[in-house]
């Protein structure tokens, strides 16, 4: 086995580590119950068993201008998330943006443990924060998750589906599907 981060991803036969390597993708419903617990659906399971032990933090979601996304959250395994928070303190203290970012992204993170039967519990202040409630909708995005309100999610797949928004089109540089 080669090591060369902490993702795991099946190529071939041979199981390789990976950072930033494919995750997670694809989205499902989910239930959040009465405790504040959602069940990761049975095929992430052993993923996230194998890549974190089930240690998860979950955080607000920020936007490409550093600002909060309304319905969303971002859930890490905890390595990735690691990863980011070494990027997160090079950033300085004396940047107005940095400083907003480093407070709402780490300040509201929550260290998040997977049980025995695959629940999450989302702390209350996260679950206030992005308006969750019974019905939400888990979306695989590589090296995280995004877990969003079921009505802020289906607002934002219409907003994909109508936008003509062209900004930040070069950036995706020669791209194709």
């Amino acid at each position: 086995m080669v090591n060369l981060g902490c993702f795991v991803v099946f190529c071939g036969v041979a199981q390789q580590r990976f950072y930033g390597g494919i995750l997670f993708r694809g989205n499902t419903t989910v239930n959040l119950d009465e405790k504040g617990r959602f069940a990761i659906p049975t095929r992430y399971r052993d993923r996230v068993q194998e890549i974190c032990a089930c240690q998860l933090v979950a955080t607000v979601a920020v936007n490409e201008r550093g600002v909060g996304v309304d319905g969303c959250l971002w859930i890490y395994p905890l390595p990735a998330w690691e990863e980011l928070e070494n990027t997160i303190k090079k950033l300085s203290d004396l940047n107005k943006k940095a400083i907003k970012l480093k407070r709402f992204l780490i300040g509201y993170a929550a260290e998040c443990e997977m049980d025995s039967q695959g629940r999450l519990l989302l702390p209350e202040m996260l679950r206030k924060f992005a308006n969750l409630d019974k019905k939400m909708i888990l979306v695989g995005q590589l090296n995280r998750f995004e877990l969003w309100n079921e009505d802020a999610w289906n607002r934002e797949q219409s907003e994909f589906k109508d936008n003509e928004d062209i900004e930040g089109l070069d950036a995706l540089g020669d791209l194709s599907f």
